[in-house]
């Protein structure tokens, strides 16, 4: 039997000390940050994220007044970030830890987020119970954002990871429903479910890629069609967001969940709120 494979420190190390530059990283062009200012502003209140990877929505959200936390469990990541966060001048707490153990106390933050983070554990619950824990409650808002089951980039990694060739080791997926259930099971409330398209796509993403590695290094990275066909396609994605059935269609979805307050009454009976 082949050795079950797994993402370890040592993948993620090799990916961050790779020597790309920051700019050379695809972004989630600010979708966990739109997600998250819908959700009401952040100035004045505790943020983490968690396998913050590059921290720029982290960094974003900072700008916009919030103070900002974000862990990784790779120095390689960590470097990065604080290199880029001393460039900007900007303050930027990081901690190197585990994220199945957050080194926080219970209700320390107003917003927890992650994004291809949870794909990458056999044990999605032990990262959302510790997500849950340090959430405020009432007011604590969860983003989790990952890969969507049903789409091409899957069928690519599935074989990429039989192969051994794939950058993080092993990684899963998840279906829409499938997310909020796991989200539900914590005990939060789910507000909405999300997902959004590669652009480019996956194919214009690896050529590039492979022309870089052979040292040809024509193709931008992020292409520019005529504006007819540009406004076409950001109309028909503006449209297919607020359908249900589009969901299945993208190839990353996330779930924006808030902590539920709960009520316990101390010894004394006198009716204080404390976190669940």
């Amino acid at each position: 039997m082949s050795p079950v494979r797994e993402t370890t420190p040592e993948h993620w190390q090799r990916f961050w000390t790779d020597g790309r530059p920051l700019h050379e990283v695809y972004s989630n062009q600010g979708r966990l940050v739109d997600q998250a200012l819908a959700e009401g502003s952040l100035s004045g209140r505790r943020i983490l994220e968690v396998g913050a990877g590059t921290g720029r929505d982290t960094m974003e959200l900072v700008r916009r007044g919030a103070s900002g936390y974000v862990l990784d469990y790779t120095f390689g990541s960590l470097h990065l970030m604080q290199e880029h966060a001393r460039h900007l001048g900007m303050p930027l707490q990081l901690v190197c830890a585990d994220a199945r153990k957050l080194p926080f106390r219970d209700g320390s933050f107003g917003l927890v987020f992650h994004q291809g983070l949870l794909e990458h554990f056999r044990d999605p619950p032990s990262i959302l119970v510790e997500n849950a824990r340090v959430l405020e409650p009432g007011t604590g808002t969860l983003i989790v954002d990952v890969p969507q089951r049903w789409h091409i980039y899957t069928a690519a990694k599935k074989v990429l990871i039989a192969m051994d060739k794939w950058f993080a080791g092993w990684e899963t997926e998840f279906s829409p429903r499938e997310l909020e259930r796991l989200i539900e099971d914590q005990g939060l409330e789910v507000r909405r479910t999300y997902g959004d398209w590669m652009v480019p796509g996956l194919f214009y993403r690896a050529a590039r890629v492979s022309l870089a590695k052979a040292g040809i290094k024509v193709l931008p990275m992020y292409p520019k069609g005529p504006a007819f066909w540009e406004n076409f396609w950001n109309g028909l994605r503006d449209w297919m967001r607020g359908q249900r059935w589009a969901l299945y269609t993208t190839h990353v979805i996330g779930v924006v969940a808030r902590k539920r307050a709960v009520a316990r009454e101390r010894a004394g009976g006198d009716g204080a709120r404390r976190t669940a």
